[in-house]
């Protein structure tokens, strides 16, 4: 059928299929090919700056669809439809493209509260399991103290007795004390992860029979593809930590993971990023924000103070002719302003932290 109507006037017409977990396919006239390129096509921060740029060997850009191999990341295929709508183009989309399962929010709700753990799941919780759970792959922006492990524990646990009792799971994160606190948490909230978790870093056995594996990603990322194979479930933690290279190595070779989820506390404001990000795990789900946590009292209020030391005019003028860093360094330097810092810490209640941006 896609056959015959695409004989009959490509020349308005998207087609898509699905290649694997990972890439989309797009059949489409070769003009709108180029304008599909074009619109996902993104300059590197800071690229002027990169030796492969400065070298004339690459032009600074990311292609996120070839038109050589007509495939494009999965996650994007909901940009892919804003596309077309913008330009009146007509998309014949295959089958499991549109996803949208037919999830109960009661039901998750009940599921969320009956896994042993001693409190109840937030609504913003809940929410955010419910509408993972609903679309298969997204990336969740929520904020510190939000509860990132309890909602990556519930779409695991919901996807190992719901969608397939057999299905491995993998939960990627970026330092070896995050690998040891998912862990922490898990048994925290009544699960025996002595009995299904396997920890992956320096040191630790690559190979196991366990249904979830918890690993850092410089652990894992140059495995060979057949190793993710296994795994139906990939959580990626604090995704916008990973370098983006390594990420998109890793989740390429996630072929069958039908079921990703991304989670971060920030994205760092570069469309080339986000765009990624969303192709690799899916569209952004923001879960909750920081003002709200703290409207609920899960989040302190913050109380900001700025203190701006002015010098005196004589001191002003002595460093007329100085260079930048010379200023910088009779600043971090001043006996003056570092004892009104220590004297100011030391007069305050309770605990306090001290940071500087320069040693």
């Amino acid at each position: 059928y896609i056959y015959m109507i695409y004989n009959q006037d490509n020349s308005n017409l998207i087609i898509i299929e699905k290649k694997n977990e990972v890439y989309i396919t797009i059949e489409c006239d070769s003009g709108v090919q180029r304008e599909i390129s074009e619109f996902f096509t993104f300059y590197v921060p800071g690229y002027k700056f990169m030796p492969a740029f400065r070298n004339r060997m690459w032009d600074g850009k990311i292609r996120l669809f070839s038109q050589k191999t007509k495939e494009i990341y999965f996650g994007l295929y909901p940009y892919i439809k804003a596309f077309a709508e913008e330009r009146g183009y007509n998309i014949v989309a295959g089958k499991d493209i549109d996803i949208d399962n037919k999830v109960d929010r009661d039901v998750v709700t009940k599921f969320s509260n009956s896994l042993g753990q001693k409190f109840e799941a937030r609504d913003y919780q809940v929410d955010a399991i419910y509408h993972s759970l609903k679309f298969n792959r997204a990336l969740l922006l929520s904020p510190t103290a939000s509860g990132k492990s309890f909602i990556i524990y519930n779409l695991m646990r919901w996807a190992m007795k719901r969608i397939h009792h057999k299905s491995k799971t993998l939960v990627i994160v970026p330092t070896t004390s995050l690998v040891e606190q998912m862990y922490k948490d898990f048994r925290d909230y009544g699960y025996d992860v002595d009995e299904n978790c396997h920890m992956i870093y320096s040191g630790k056995d690559k190979v196991t029979e366990k249904p979830i594996v918890i690993s850092t990603w410089q652990s894992i990322y140059k495995f060979p593809a057949e190793w993710f194979d296994e795994f139906e479930i990939v959580f990626g933690d604090e995704v916008h930590l990973f370098k983006a290279k390594s990420l998109s190595t890793m989740m390429n070779k996630c072929r069958n993971a039908q079921y990703r989820y991304g989670m971060t506390g920030t994205l760092d404001g570069t469309e080339t990023n986000k765009l990624v990000l969303e192709g690799l795990f899916g569209p952004t789900y923001k879960v909750t924000t920081t003002a709200k946590l703290q409207e609920v009292g899960a989040l302190a209020e913050l109380d900001i103070s700025i203190l701006l030391l002015r010098y005196h005019n004589d001191i002003c003028h002595m460093m007329d002719g100085k260079t930048y860093q010379e200023e910088i360094d009779w600043i971090v330097t001043n006996d003056a302003r570092n004892n009104f810092i220590s004297k100011l810490a030391v007069d305050q209640k309770g605990n306090t932290l001290v940071m500087f941006q320069f040693v």
